[in-house]
């Protein structure tokens, strides 16, 4: 039997939208790592909700309405696919904001169902299941795909506009996972305010992402594991249960910022290896800060 589900997933920066055919059947017998969802269609919209949040603490009146106008296109589309099923979920701007209920309120006048607000915690959990369903299991029948792209642990860094997650886990199983708030939009938002930045705001900034990265290494202990950056898992994973849905990772439109590396087995230095992985941290929100400036 086939279902016809849509996922919303909404950011600080953007929303976006998933919607494709889930063999439910399928989905219950195969293992890890085989897909049984068939995309319809990805978008991906820019809308800032965040915009001010970390600054104010609410959501403001323009960004509320970029977003909510977003998510009415979203709704027609999936009115268009004749759509069975339908789950939004809300991370950090929203999880942040004092009037949070007035975005959840108006979502649920155009949409028909209310955005799920989801904790650092379990956007860190959802972000990995979403990020490493297919790593570790077989190719999927007909795929092209060679098979595994690394043998588990796995560290994943999902970078957000409001949020970054660690998460340090095995197929099906978060071993440990440290939410941050060093997002992209946050980061420029707090400290990059000239174009180009002073060398005083990024050494700001800079401080900021340090100190995160401390509290994110106090939380993980890593050893060698294969790290990747996702963008998009959370859409995936959270919205219809993560035994029933799978991330490809090479799905991602290429005008997406999305940030991953691979880190080797050999290294030996448990201190060297979190120093070599979270180099490229600051580095990659700083290039997706870019785009926000």
């Amino acid at each position: 039997m086939t279902r016809r589900v849509a996922a919303i997933d909404c950011g600080t920066n953007s929303i976006r939208l998933l919607v494709a055919d889930l063999d439910t059947e399928r989905s219950h017998a195969v293992p890890s790592g085989v897909s049984s969802l068939t995309d319809i269609t990805r978008q991906m919209k820019i809308v800032r909700l965040g915009e001010g949040v970390d600054r104010t603490g609410r959501l403001a009146p323009a960004a509320l309405d970029r977003t909510i106008s977003a998510l009415r296109g979203y709704a027609d589309l999936i009115g268009q696919l004749s759509v069975d099923a339908v789950r939004m979920v809300a991370t950090s701007a929203t999880r942040d904001a004092e009037n949070a209920q007035e975005f959840t309120s108006r979502v649920k006048e155009v949409l028909g169902v209310a955005p799920e607000v989801v904790t650092g915690e379990e956007e860190a959990w959802l972000s990995f299941t979403g990020a490493t369903r297919e790593l570790a299991g077989p190719a999927s029948a007909g795929s092209g795909d060679p098979g595994p792209a690394a043998a588990p642990p796995y560290l994943v860094t999902d970078i957000g506009g409001g949020s970054t997650e660690f998460v340090l886990g095995e197929a099906g199983r978060v071993i440990a996972a440290r939410s941050v708030d060093i997002g992209c939009v946050r980061m420029t938002e707090r400290h990059l305010h000239g174009d180009p930045p002073a060398a005083a705001e990024v050494a700001a900034a800079t401080a900021d992402i340090d100190a995160a990265l401390d509290l994110a290494a106090d939380g993980i202990a890593a050893g060698g594991v294969p790290a990747g950056g996702a963008k998009g898992g959370c859409t995936v994973a959270k919205a219809f249960g993560t035994s029933e849905v799978s991330f490809r990772r090479r799905h991602e439109p290429k005008n997406q910022s999305s940030f991953s590396t691979i880190l080797p087995p050999s290294w030996a230095s448990t201190s060297y290896r979190w120093s070599s992985l979270l180099s490229f941290i600051p580095h990659a929100l700083s290039a997706a800060s870019t785009l926000l400036l």
